[in-house]
């Protein structure tokens, strides 16, 4: 490996928190597009002088993804004036109008829906020139919901999925088609399957319903339907028809023959970010691989990824390319050897990857899949969070599940989740399942390469079932300016648990939100749909479809300020064709939580009914609350994640 001396970051735009998502880069570097691009690049290639008309901006993302040096460009024209004399694509950008001057015999428009903009041209064009654009490598029009702009983001609703069918590890992704919740239109998906050198093995559509219904993607299911050897790489899913919002939600089991294997994660953000955090160092005996995906038809080059150390400017670079759309995993101890949890590390990703996972391998080989999160290079410290305090009550909230405390050590280890983050001034608070509170534990202020993990049941100590009914509950990170320190509104943490009975670990992290009170900060309570604040509560709880495998969850019922004394949350059990089955509902008390079984709470007649491909919608009008789902396998494996909702 070799020290990183500059980062080499990706020139595309993907996503910003006032304008949302980027269609472009997902437009350009589409699986279908990329060798249709390659083919327009060929094409221009043949001609003695290419003039590019770049009157959107896009001729640089273009640059950054494909290698345009054949094409011989004799100029580069833009619309805006203010544009004319800057360089792009290595040139002095001129004025549209100097077009009527040039000698180009092919003109390359670099946008979609390019006919109405190479008209408003046709009389500055040389006679007999040949015009091209990015139409010349656009999807079928069945790929695309809305026709008439083909850089809507509805026609971009896609992501990645980490997917290994090898060496008895198996994966299965789990959704819902949500988006029927929101039209009449056929929803459609489309899945290209790549291996770990970034070759195609498959590509096909998945017949889905009109209504709400579930949509399982198991790889040994798709090993056998198209005859193939074992991989280990990158799924592509592509939803078409889709209305209400571009943002594709899953959860992924891996899952093994034996029981060393069991981890449940969900969705990467479908933007590829500059930096993720959240990835820990191993333990004393542990492994930790990260798995890098490319995310586009370029290939990471040397020094276009790395890893830093948390609080350090100490960066180690990967020290080989990664081809377009491939997988590789990355030994973190072989680039930081020394360097033991609670330590944690920042992957410098140039944008090259969506959210990367990571795995852990015990020196017993057991695994366990976790995420790293996106951070944020965009905030600057907010000293708004302290004042809105006084009147938001515990303002921000991180919820932790407290699993039961008979059978599980529950840890957690505050991640810093953004470049402004210097310190953090924080206080855990512990409660039981009935909502009392049982500790308050200041945290103290840490810079961010010196924080520590808190494990909750040793502070929680031996109590009596009176004390903390059920054996569980959860914790809340908060903010505590008493000692000063900083605050952004980004709080996360990494949560790991711990079987006492079989030696098998599980880990998760999120983010905080400010919850249940009728006050808005900023967009906060966040809402799925319209303005917030967000009260209500709609979760899908997939669940496991082996019988000696169950479904755990955990719901969190936290409050900023008071809220209604209980919860009325529904669990309606659907079977997979999105037809309810039957309706149970329950009551959390504010600041409580319900940690349930599937095949505890559902009778085995009940189940039956449902049928082996249901789930469970967490319905509730009344509050939001913050659930985690997962599996268990006997005395032998679990894992644990946070569920999503539509």
């Amino acid at each position: 490996m070799q020290a990183l001396a500059q980062e080499i970051s990706l020139k595309i735009k993907t996503f910003n928190n006032t304008g949302g998502s980027s269609a472009l880069f997902k437009a350009l570097g589409h699986p279908l597009t990329s060798p249709k691009m390659h083919d327009l690049i060929k094409s221009l290639s043949s001609f003695k002088r290419v003039a590019v008309y770049d009157l959107l901006g896009q001729a640089a993302e273009f640059e950054a993804l494909y290698d345009i040096s054949p094409i011989k460009i004799t100029g580069v024209f833009v619309q805006n004036v203010v544009e004319a004399g800057k360089q792009l694509l290595g040139r002095n950008a001129q004025p549209v109008t100097d077009l009527k001057s040039t000698d180009a015999d092919a003109i390359f428009v670099t946008a979609f829906d390019s006919a109405r903009l190479t008209a408003q041209i046709q009389h500055l064009l040389p006679k007999g020139v040949k015009v091209f654009s990015f139409d010349d490598a656009r999807l079928a029009d069945e790929f695309l919901t809305n026709t008439r702009n083909y850089l809507d983001p509805l026609n971009f609703a896609t992501n990645f999925v980490f997917f290994r069918e090898e060496e008895g590890h198996h994966t299965r992704l789990v959704t819902a088609n949500y988006w029927a919740g929101y039209s009449k239109m056929n929803v459609g998906l489309w899945c290209c399957l790549f291996d770990k050198d970034g070759n195609m093995l498959a590509q096909w559509n998945e017949k889905l319903e009109k209504s709400i219904h579930m949509i399982t993607l198991d790889s040994v299911e798709i090993k056998k339907r198209w005859g193939l050897c074992d991989f280990t790489g990158s799924l592509f899913v592509h939803f078409t028809g889709i209305a209400g919002h571009d943002v594709v939600k899953y959860a992924l089991d891996v899952y093994g023959d034996d029981d060393s294997v069991l981890s449940c994660t969900h969705d990467a953000n479908s933007w590829p970010a500059d930096l993720y955090a959240g990835l820990p160092a191993p333990h004393e005996g542990e492994q930790v691989l990260l798995w890098v995906q490319n995310s586009h038809p370029c290939p990471i080059p040397v020094g276009g990824m790395s890893l830093g150390l948390m609080g350090s400017d100490e960066t180690v670079a990967f020290d080989r390319p990664i081809a377009p759309f491939a997988t590789c995993p990355v030994d973190v101890a072989k680039l930081f050897p020394h360097v033991r949890w609670p330590r944690q590390l920042e992957v410098h990703a140039g944008r090259y990857v969506v959210r990367p996972r990571y795995e852990v391998v015990d020196r017993k080989g057991r695994r366990w899949i976790a995420h790293t999160n996106v951070e944020r290079t965009d905030l600057k410290s907010d000293l708004d969070i302290a004042t809105i305090s006084k009147t938001m009550g515990k303002g921000y909230i991180l919820p932790i599940p407290i699993l039961p405390v008979d059978r599980w050590q529950s840890i957690v280890l505050p991640t810093p989740m953004s470049t402004c983050q210097q310190d953090v001034a924080l206080t855990l608070l512990v409660y039981n399942s009935n909502g009392r509170q049982m500790v308050k534990h200041p945290l103290g202020k840490s810079d961010r390469g010196s924080i520590k993990d808190i494990h909750i049941t040793q502070l929680l100590g031996k109590r009596p079932e009176s004390d903390f009914p059920g054996g569980f509950g959860h914790a809340e990170l908060i903010y505590d300016f008493s000692q000063g320190g900083e605050a952004d509104g980004w709080l996360h943490a990494l949560m790991r648990y711990e079987d006492t009975k079989s030696g098998y670990n599980t880990e998760t992290s999120f983010g905080s939100h400010i919850f249940n009170t009728v006050l808005v900060y900023k967009n906060e309570p966040q809402s799925y749909t319209g303005r917030p604040p967000g009260l209500s509560t709609r979760l899908f709880l997939r669940l496991s479809n082996n019988e000696d495998t169950d479904t755990i969850c955990h719901l969190i019922y936290p409050a900023s300020t008071p809220w209604h004394a209980q919860s009325e949350t529904d669990l309606i059990l659907m079977d997979n064709e999105g037809t309810e089955i039957l309706k149970k509902t329950v009551h959390i008390v504010c600041s409580g939580s319900l940690f349930w079984r599937y095949h505890e709470l559902f009778s085995k007649e009940e189940r039956e009914l449902a049928g082996q491909d249901a789930y469970i919608i967490i319905r509730d009008t009344t509050c939001r609350l913050f659930g985690y789902h997962g599996l268990i396998k006997g005395e032998k494996s679990f894992c644990l994640d946070h569920m999503f909702g539509f």
